[in-house]
């Protein structure tokens, strides 16, 4: 029985051996072609080879060789072919024109043989010739990918982050340093990426991780850029592990979250002892008011000076304790705004008879300046009662001689219509150095200050935050010895 070599040759040959017509559909199909590009003959037969495995960038190209082929009878070339998976490869292309008896190109025979992992190993050994100490002098791991996504070379850090031998890397698929659920959504950024490279910064963007070859995870930031070789465009990728910054982060997440649930406990506790905390209080000055009445009985000049003693500490105390409750009821957003339409004049107007009395008393000057047009405002009552009563006490707190005055006026800033409130007032004023201290909870000017004047520090900070809930801003200006200037704006209703 004698032994078909023609049909071994077909159909045994490891190289993929195609016919086409001049045209360029398929004739013929080893199954050498089936292995190296995935198609079975039965879906490659009669297809257009250009629509089976070019590139669509090379379709050109392709036709242009099938017409060399045919001119001058044969073609040898190296090109990039993509398989059914649409993975991509290179192949050596040996081309050769089938003529019938009268001299015409009747097919192209093609033979082409996968040259891959042989084209990586001859980059690698040029690219290491030029770049290897250059890379193995970088703390991070650098790998070196070509178009079809094989790693051509890896230095030293990134072999010794992945857990492989040396040169192990070499034409190896850089999907198999990810995890496998990365795998698939990264074969197509790496196509993008290819067709619109660009640098991209170390951790730019979303978390990694990286997989060892002992199949363990771990966080990683990496960094692309763009490289130009003899060999054909790269992509160099920097890798660092960052997992030793995760364990820190994840310990410092762990932490905040305990201190935020600790503050809020804090907070909620605070807010909810208003009436524990206030009633006693209120039922000392309330009593101490009577005695002071003379309600029960005369006084002598010693109990009516020692009752007034009691009645400004509890006043004072029941104050602190309010900017506390205050401060508790904003952290823990606790805070219920009712918005209402508000006439600005009657309310300085109220201001003026509880608050100008204290300035009167420190032989101040208190003026009121409104004018005659009624402006109105749409927002919370208390908060912004609140606001202003903090800075008129601040002013009349911090003024030793001179005047406080309370001004209101409008203005338009585009399509926009304020109403700003101004305290101002001739006191001691603000150094230029203590100016980025004066929003900041518990914390006065100075340490001068602190001393000399009592209180929690709260006011400012207080009024910054209620201005923040109802939508205004706090500004203000200060000339150290001058005095200061705070504006609450607000939109016109």
């Amino acid at each position: 029985m004698s032994t078909d070599f023609h049909r071994i040759a077909r159909e045994e040959a490891p190289d993929a051996v195609i016919i086409t017509s001049l045209e360029g559909v398929v004739q013929y199909w080893s199954a050498g072609a089936q292995v190296m590009f995935g198609y079975t003959r039965a879906e490659a037969i009669g297809q257009f080879l250009q629509n089976l495995i070019v590139p669509v960038d090379q379709i050109d190209e392709e036709a242009r060789i099938r017409q060399l082929i045919a001119t001058t009878g044969s073609s040898n070339h190296e090109s990039l072919r993509h398989k059914k998976d649409r993975s991509m490869t290179y192949v050596d292309v040996t081309g050769k024109a089938v003529r019938d008896a009268q001299g015409i190109c009747e097919f192209i025979l093609f033979c082409k043989k996968d040259i891959t992992l042989l084209k990586v190993r001859r980059d690698a050994k040029l690219l290491t010739a030029r770049f290897g100490n250059l890379l193995e002098s970088t703390p991070d791991g650098i790998v070196l990918v070509n178009a079809i996504g094989r790693i051509v070379l890896a230095n030293s850090e990134a072999e010794r982050l992945f857990g492989y031998a040396a040169r192990e890397l070499c034409g190896e698929l850089i999907e198999c340093l990810l995890p496998p659920r990365y795998r698939g959504a990264h074969t197509g950024h790496r196509s993008h990426y290819q067709r619109l490279p660009r640098s991209r910064e170390m951790g730019a963007e979303r978390e990694l991780f990286g997989l060892r070859k002992d199949g363990t995870e771990f966080p990683v930031e990496i960094s692309l850029s763009p490289l130009e070789t003899g060999e054909g465009s790269m992509v160099m990728s920097a890798i660092r592990d960052v997992s030793a910054r995760k364990r820190i982060e994840l310990a410092l997440q762990e932490k905040n979250a305990e201190l935020k649930k600790a503050n809020l406990a804090k907070d909620n506790f605070l807010a909810g002892m208003s009436h524990e905390l206030r009633t006693p209080l209120n039922a000392i000055i309330g009593f101490t008011g009577t005695l002071l009445m003379r309600l029960p009985g005369p006084l002598t000049g010693d109990q009516d000076k020692q009752l007034k003693t009691i009645q400004t500490s509890a006043r004072h105390l029941l104050s602190l304790i309010n900017d506390l409750l205050d401060l508790a009821k904003i952290e823990s957003g606790k805070v219920e705004l009712a918005s209402e339409k508000i006439i600005c004049q009657h309310l300085l107007g109220e201001l003026a008879e509880t608050l100008g009395p204290l300035a009167i008393c420190k032989g101040l000057v208190f003026r009121c300046d409104v004018p005659t047009t009624e402006l109105r405002v749409q927002t919370d009552a208390r908060a912004l009662r609140q606001i202003l009563i903090n800075l008129i006490n601040n002013a009349i707190k911090f003024t030793e001689v001179g005047e406080v005055v309370i001004s209101l006026s409008e203005r338009s800033t585009g399509q926009q219509h304020w109403i700003d409130f101004c305290v101002i007032d001739s006191g001691v004023g603000i150094q230029s150095a203590e100016q980025t201290k004066l929003f900041q909870a518990f914390s006065q000017i100075d340490s001068g200050s602190t001393r000399r004047f009592e209180g929690t520090g709260l006011g400012l900070y207080l009024s910054q935050k209620l201005t923040g809930l109802i939508g205004g801003e706090l500004h203000f200006a200060s000339q150290f010895g001058s005095g200061s200037t705070f504006t609450l704006s607000l939109q016109c209703a």
